[in-house]
């Protein structure tokens, strides 16, 4: 029995040693895991530490950089304006002194004229004396001529005019000559007119400077992406947009040929935003150009509607809103169509008030007379009848369309509407520089007539004016009779013909101016 009490308490204690064993290594394990924990904690602050001053540095770092990028940008901002500041400093010096030398040229040439008049005013004191000592002797030899011809004065002018009347009907038939050889010369011109403008809106055949847009990339890897796999990428651009891409060895650059320029605005906003995109292939390529052509409709009516609200109209059908959009894409000769439609409908307004007429229906007419220049080839006829359909489909009225048809040549007689439309036109056209004649060629063509006019003798300045549609003549009275200004336009005229075969119609205006001067003593 004692055996069996003292196994159970060798047992007790055996099992209170073993608890105190365990909770003890529990004690110590748990030192050494939260020692461990506050070991990665430190480690773990200490890197927090380190990353927040790298990062502070690389910050600091950055800042000192983009600091001194934008230092050395405004550097040579400052460098280039003040580059610009000496060339304007210099050219308004060179033009300072062309002013300084032609004020001296129209000082000398004042008293050249100034010593020309005192000795054209002793010419004709000396030739009033002559006319008084010679009076006598004129019809002294006058009245022995008639006795030996046998017939008086007026029989002998008579005579002179049935020689001159032969002479000039003989000269008005080579002039009627002539007029036919010119006219059938302007109908040659017209007609190659017309097929010009017909080949406007057909884009078959073109010219480089009128057909071609430049556009800058973002990089060179640009245009492998736009080539593509085997040039699928670009022949799908080419496909869809209807453009030629041109991509050769000039860095960051590509060539858009195209003769419609809408097509080639779609092209260039195709490419930027792909550029910005930055993925290309096929099936991106035609979401994009869908895109930008909705795009490019709405930027056009965007535009149309600026201009109605710019000339204060109102009532205008959407189609047309658009198609006075796309004239801002297209040009004739030096001008764009939509600036020059714009400038017909203000000047068409001035004539209307000017007349007494209806000043919106004017600018009316004059913005819309031109918009068949923005139609496709789709459209049979001139640019004027296709306009004119145009406007009497979505709604315009007969008087309008009426305006719009009549600026083709054919039918202008039949309201004021169109006659101002076709004056404004003209007047807009006819300005210097509006259909590319270049300044140089338009200044030798009035020096060419003026110096014409100064080679025959007794001339003594000739001017031309009204862009050399006109030559004012000033003749010596002393060397130059009335009827011999006459035959000194004539001569000028053939001379200009002669020499100048191209230069159109001039019209020649002698001016001889005879003074009588008395001095009271």
């Amino acid at each position: 029995m004692e055996m069996v009490i003292a196994a159970i308490v060798g047992l007790l204690i055996g099992a209170f040693v073993m608890f105190a064993v365990k909770r003890l290594n529990e004690q110590n394990t748990k030192k050494t895991a939260a020692s461990e924990a506050q070991r990665i904690i430190s480690k773990a602050q200490s890197e927090v530490a380190k990353i927040k001053k790298d990062s502070d540095a690389k910050a600091k770092d950055f800042e000192v950089k983009a600091r001194k990028n934008t230092e050395t940008e405004i550097n040579k901002q400052k460098a280039q304006m003040k580059n610009k500041e000496s060339q304007l400093e210099r050219r308004l010096k060179e033009v300072e002194d062309q002013h300084k030398n032609r004020m001296d040229e129209n000082d000398k040439f004042s008293q050249s004229l100034k010593d020309r008049q005192e000795k054209i005013q002793i010419s004709e004191n000396r030739l009033k004396d002559a006319e008084k000592s010679t009076h006598e002797q004129i019809h002294f030899l006058q009245k022995k001529l008639e006795n030996v011809a046998g017939m008086s004065q007026d029989q002998a002018k008579r005579e002179l005019f049935i020689v001159m009347e032969d002479a000039a009907k003989k000269e008005a038939s080579i002039r009627i000559s002539q007029i036919e050889e010119e006219t059938i010369k302007e109908a040659d011109k017209r007609s190659k007119a017309v097929i010009a403008r017909a080949l406007a809106r057909f884009a078959s055949e073109y010219t480089s400077e009128r057909t071609v847009s430049v556009m800058s990339l973002t990089s060179d890897e640009m245009k492998g992406k736009i080539i593509g796999r085997e040039g699928r990428n670009i022949r799908t651009l080419e496909a869809l947009c209807g453009v030629d891409l041109i991509v050769d060895d000039t860095p960051e650059t590509i060539v858009i040929s195209g003769f419609d320029p809408v097509r080639r605005e779609l092209a260039r906003r195709t490419i930027d935003k792909l550029m910005e995109d930055g993925r290309v292939h096929p099936a991106r390529i035609e979401e994009v150009v869908e895109k930008q052509k909705v795009e490019l409709q709405k930027s056009m009516k965007e535009e149309g509607d600026k201009v109605i609200i710019e000339l204060g109209l109102s009532g205008i059908h959407n189609e047309l809103v658009k198609l006075i959009g796309a004239l801002k894409y297209r040009n004739t000769h030096a001008q764009n169509a939509l600036n020059y439609s714009m400038e017909v409908a203000h000047i068409a307004s001035l004539l209307a008030a000017e007349l007494g007429y209806n000043i919106k229906l004017a600018k009316r007419a004059g913005i819309l007379h031109y918009i068949g220049i923005a139609a496709d080839h789709t459209f049979e006829g001139n640019h004027s009848t296709v306009a004119a359909s145009l406007a009497k489909k979505f709604g315009e009225t007969e008087e309008v369309c009426h305006a719009i048809l009549a600026q083709q040549d054919e039918d202008k007689h039949g309201s004021v509407l169109a006659w101002i439309i076709h004056a404004a036109s003209i007047l807009s056209n006819s300005r210097p520089g509006a259909r590319r004649p270049q300044m140089d060629s338009f200044i030798n063509r009035l020096k060419d007539l003026e110096s014409i006019s100064n080679s025959f003798d007794g001339v003594i300045k000739s001017v031309a004016v009204q862009a050399g549609r006109e030559i004012r003549v000033l003749v010596e009275s002393s060397k130059v009779t009335d009827d011999q200004s006459i035959v000194l336009a004539r001569d000028i005229i053939k001379k200009i013909e002669r020499e100048l075969p191209h230069v159109g119609s001039v019209k020649v205006t002698v001016m001889r101016e005879t003074r009588s001067v008395e001095m009271a003593r």
